[in-house]
């Protein structure tokens, strides 16, 4: 089965190799059409694909699934029209691929610049969220890039109809229905296939739990592009505004509490006035706390903390809260805690706001704004194909520009090297 899986994987990259080199040939208009055409067949399939999904949901709830995890999983109307909506939104993005990055001229003449290329074939790892299916293949796609997507089994279904559809609108624009492949299996050894697979897949995006990046990066044989987990900060500064501290905190933790920018540590400045409105406020949106002694004297309906509460990202309606001492209290314990995914800062004092924002090593930094706003459909990019937290090659929410990297152009005269 093993070797099946490997022969499968590399197929799949032979003929995602040839499908980018296609795309990388293209102009902007016809990647555009074909994103079009796959918005539109998602959207005539809408029927076929809610079907599937309630299959998938039903199994999920079956087995035990979270509310949060079934929320991730969940597809209606509205959330399939906003999938289908943007695919149509990246189609409408500024092309990256041959965008001049710089350019200038040597003492002998010789002019060079650096422009931005596909990266080539991207495979993507995913899980529970099925509309990554249509966002990480629009994005690919427009970027010059052949994606190969390996979601979770959770979502099987959903995944090969919303592909199905995807795959169709791109040959009926006459782009390679390879462009965007879906791996056929939910054999766990098609993940391990994946990450082996150097010289047929340039790039591995992973998404997921902290067990699947955890595998992917000890095994991956292939530059990995890692989307860790959210363990997210919202800090009352004692500068904050009270009626926004207690709105900010109760959006950034409950508008959706299963998606990576939900906010899992809630840390209030000790000089801050009168916490106890928002840690009331935070118990009326259903949502448990787990607190400190400090927070539990203010509000004794918390539960007691415990160490690991401070690095657990809980996709669920749980907070863990603690009373620090200052902007610098707080940046120490994000510090010490935080994915570096995204950590805002609650004050109306402009200079600490820039100091938490200069301080915090964190991919998003946020000042006066909910941490759900780590999206990039919110910072404009159309979709986003992870969250990226390391330093290397791309930061934050990872859209066209980050799936390009670059190469030298050298322009010449017959200058030869003495």
């Amino acid at each position: 089965m093993e070797q099946d899986v490997q022969t499968l994987i590399a197929d799949m990259g032979a003929r995602a190799r040839t499908a980018a080199t296609v795309l990388a040939g293209l102009p902007t208009e016809a990647k555009a059409a074909g994103l079009r055409a796959a918005a539109a067949a998602m959207r005539a399939d809408a029927e076929a694909i809610l079907a599937a999904n309630a299959c998938d949901v039903d199994a999920g709830a079956a087995n035990g699934l979270s509310g949060a995890l079934l929320d991730r999983l969940r597809l209606d109307p509205a959330r399939l029209e906003g999938a289908a909506a943007g695919v149509e939104a990246v189609a409408a993005l500024a092309d990256p691929v041959g965008a001049v990055i710089d350019a200038s001229e040597r003492p002998n003449g010789l002019r060079l610049s650096r422009v931005r290329v596909p990266i080539g074939v991207i495979g993507i790892i995913y899980e529970s969220r099925p509309n990554v299916t249509a966002d990480a293949a629009a994005l690919c796609v427009m970027s010059g890039n052949a994606a190969i997507l390996r979601g979770g089994s959770e979502a099987a279904h959903s995944n090969r109809a919303i592909h199905a559809a995807f795959a169709r609108g791109l040959a009926e624009a006459g782009l390679p229905a390879d462009a965007a492949q879906l791996v056929p299996t939910t054999d766990r050894a098609a993940v391990g296939a994946m990450l082996k697979a150097d010289g047929a897949i340039d790039l591995i995006v992973p998404r997921g739990g902290k067990s699947l990046v955890a595998r992917v990066q000890e095994e991956a044989r292939v530059p990995v592009l890692a989307h860790l987990d959210g363990i997210c900060h919202t800090y009352i500064d004692r500068a904050a505004d009270p009626a926004m501290a207690v709105k900010l905190a109760v959006n950034a933790k409950m508008r959706r509490t299963g998606i990576c920018g939900a906010t899992e540590t809630l840390l209030i400045d000790r000089g801050f006035a009168d916490p106890a409105p928002i840690l009331s406020a935070l118990i009326a949106a259903g949502c448990e706390l787990r607190g400190d002694a400090d927070t539990r004297s203010i509000e004794p309906r918390a539960m007691a903390a415990t160490g690991e509460d401070w690095d657990t990202e809980y996709l669920d309606s749980i907070l863990s809260v603690a009373l620090v001492d200052g902007v610098d209290g707080a940046m120490a314990h994000i510090a010490r805690h935080s994915s570096r995914h995204t950590d805002a800062i609650v004050t109306e004092d402009a200079a600490t706001a820039e100091r938490f924002l200069n301080g915090v090593d964190s991919a998003i930094v946020m000042w006066n704004a909910s941490t759900q706003f780590a999206d990039g459909g919110e910072f404009g990019l159309g979709a986003e194909i992870g969250i990226a937290t390391g330093r290397l090659h791309a930061r934050g929410p990872v859209a066209l520009e980050g799936l390009t990297t670059y190469k030298w152009v050298v322009r010449g005269s017959g200058q030869a090297r003495p």
